[in-house]
Parts: C-alpha cells; sequence; structure tokens
C-alpha cells in the first residue's frame, strides 16, 4: 500500500503565497509522474499542474507563471509553490502519484491520491 500526505494549505490574502507539499510512503519501488488537481465547490476537478519523472512540466494555462511543481525524488515529495493567488484558486488541492511497487515477482503501477488540502484566497 501507498500512502499520500498532503499539507500546506490555508488561508490566504490574494497576492499571497502559498506553498504545498505531499509525501508518498510505502511500498514504492518507484514514483512516476507526478500531478496536482484542484476541485471548486460545484465544478469538477481540474488539472493544475504535472511533473514527470525526468522533471518534464506542464500548467494549466490560469497556472502559467504563478504556479511551480517541483519534486524532491530522494524524499519521495512534490511540491507547489503559488503564487499571485487570486480568489478563484480556492479549492481543494489533490496530488496525485503514479507509484510502480512490486511483489517480488511482477510490478504493478497504480495512482494514488491525497486526502486533499483546503486552499482558501480571500479578496
Amino acid at each position: 500500500q501507498v500512502q499520500l500526505v498532503e499539507s500546506g494549505g490555508g488561508l490566504v490574502q490574494a497576492g499571497g503565497s502559498l506553498r504545498l507539499s505531499c509525501s508518498a510512503s510505502g511500498n514504492i519501488f518507484r514514483i512516476n509522474a507526478m500531478a496536482w488537481y484542484r476541485q471548486a465547490p460545484g465544478k469538477q476537478r481540474e488539472l493544475v499542474a504535472a511533473i514527470s519523472s525526468g522533471g518534464s512540466t506542464n500548467y494549466a494555462d490560469s497556472m502559467k507563471g504563478r504556479f511551480t511543481i517541483s519534486r524532491d525524488n530522494a524524499k519521495n515529495t512534490v511540491y507547489l509553490q503559488m503564487s499571485s493567488l487570486k480568489p478563484e484558486d480556492t479549492a481543494v488541492y489533490y496530488c496525485n502519484v503514479a507509484v510502480t511497487y512490486t511483489n517480488g515477482i511482477s510490478a504493478f503501477t497504480n495512482d494514488y491520491w491525497g486526502q486533499g488540502t483546503q486552499v482558501t484566497v480571500s479578496s
């Protein structure tokens, strides 16, 4: 089993910054892509940013230039640095991690989700 623990959410004023973290632990052979999603009330969950195992990144258009995703492979952790926050960034943010694990015979890859962390931006 793999567990993801998120931290770093909170209340911030418009124009402020927050840094989210998501750490993976458990039966991990290799961590592949890591990503952040968010879901605002009444809306569908949407991709915020993703980072490949090699460090390539992609962002949703509305986050480009304001958010930065990074990872620390030694710590099995992905970060999301959010700057110039706007009220419309208010949402629950979830990390998503693709993990390869092995039973000693075969390797399997599954997606895992964090528990979500609330980000609230006041105007």
